[in-house]
């Protein structure tokens, strides 16, 4: 069976990167959002088992998708993908429930290597 897997960034250049990014041999059905609003309804409606997330977006932006899920108690692995790579940013996106940080742009063989180790490949 698929796993739901929700790419979110506000670039649609960043989605197509991420999405390129992919393991060949991942079996996903993707979906994609550019703004925090349109993730948390994807993750709500079980479009987001596994969801690769942008930080800054408009509407609602990484760290506000992190809170909601967390208030929420919505069942997803959140893996942020940003540029800002200072360590305050991935200390705070850890603490709000998300499991990894990457650098953007995103490798091929560090995204397979992030995804390896939680058991998603």
């Amino acid at each position: 069976m698929s796993t739901p897997l929700l790419i979110c960034d506000d670039s649609n250049m960043a989605r197509k990167q991420v999405a390129r990014a992919l393991p060949e041999n991942w079996d996903v059905e993707i979906s994609f959002a550019t703004n925090g609003n349109e993730a948390l309804s994807a993750i709500r409606a079980g479009l987001g088992e596994v969801v690769l997330l942008d930080l800054t977006m408009p509407e609602l932006d990484g760290y506000e998708v992190l809170e909601a899920v967390a208030a929420e108690q919505l069942k997803c692995l959140i893996i942020v993908i940003s540029g800002d790579i200072q360590p305050a940013a991935r200390d705070r996106v850890t603490a709000l429930g998300a499991v990894d940080f990457i650098k953007k742009p995103v490798s091929s063989s560090m995204l397979k290597q992030t995804l390896q180790t939680y058991g998603l490949l």
